[in-house]
């Protein structure tokens, strides 16, 4: 009977540690949106970023702790549409987009629509997609190509140059569809942080973080860029090799007849 009680009031109450980290990920973007408007880019950008590494620890510290619940996954899903769907539309619209009018809200409405979308799928098909695999480019990928433009533009002083606001568009709205796209990209949930690893794997993440702290904002930019590209790129890529199988089949079947 004590045991009974115990259990319920368990299932009552939700885990602190992964809904903590899923909260700093939703005040980082928060924080991201309010930056914006004050005109600090450089801190927007790097609080989604923020973002992005607190999305990343919430799930699989809640896997590694056995801490996994309904409310952790629905409070991260509303967490990810503040940081990787309101967050880098609105960022976008105040660094550039605004000089466009009815255009630049209407692109950053197309984001914002495309990751409410990517995250409604990935919800509905998380039980039954391949793991090893997205169905469409990752809502904090696509923030990280936001964000990584955003921080380049700014350390430039790309903001007042002619043509930036167009630019800035096309590339909001190609993330866009990119997420709501089929294009397969490697999720890299596969790999086991649980056992033991290569010394080689230690050290490729050291020489990652150097890399990284060169110039961060020109390096994952470069990052997020080509991990967005790389999906098209690898589609193309697979469909090439599948017509040139195809086309050794009829060769084959001809030479046969």
């Amino acid at each position: 009977m004590y045991d009974d009680i115990e259990a319920r009031k368990r299932r009552r109450g939700i885990y602190l540690l992964p809904n903590l980290f899923t909260t700093a990920g939703l005040f980082a973007g928060f924080y991201a949106i309010v930056a914006a408007t004050k005109t600090h880019f450089d801190a927007a950008a790097i609080a989604m970023y923020v973002a992005m590494v607190m999305d990343s620890l919430d799930g699989r510290i809640a896997r590694l702790t056995n801490t996994q619940s309904d409310f952790g996954k629905e409070y991260d899903s509303l967490s990810d549409m503040v940081a990787f769907g309101l967050a880098p539309a609105l960022v976008m619209y105040q660094w550039a987009l605004l000089g466009l009018g009815k255009l630049g809200w209407l692109a950053a409405f197309i984001y914002t629509a495309g990751a409410a979308l990517r995250l409604a799928r990935f919800n509905v098909q998380h039980a039954v997609a391949n793991k090893r695999y997205f169905r469409g480019l990752a809502s904090p990928a696509a923030a990280g190509v936001l964000g990584g433009m955003v921080w380049v533009g700014d350390d430039y002083g790309l903001r007042d140059s002619p043509g930036i606001a167009v630019a800035v568009a096309i590339l909001t709205v190609a993330v866009a569809l990119l997420m709501v796209s089929n294009i397969r990209y490697r999720s890299f949930k596969d790999m086991d942080l649980r056992n033991r690893v290569p010394f080689v794997a230690v050290l490729l993440l050291v020489l990652t973080f150097a890399f990284v702290s060169i110039d961060p904002s020109k390096v994952l930019f470069t990052l997020f860029f080509g991990y967005a590209v790389s999906g098209p790129a690898n589609t193309l890529i697979f469909l090439r090799r599948r017509k040139q199988i195809l086309q050794r089949r009829r060769e084959r079947t001809d030479s046969s007849e």
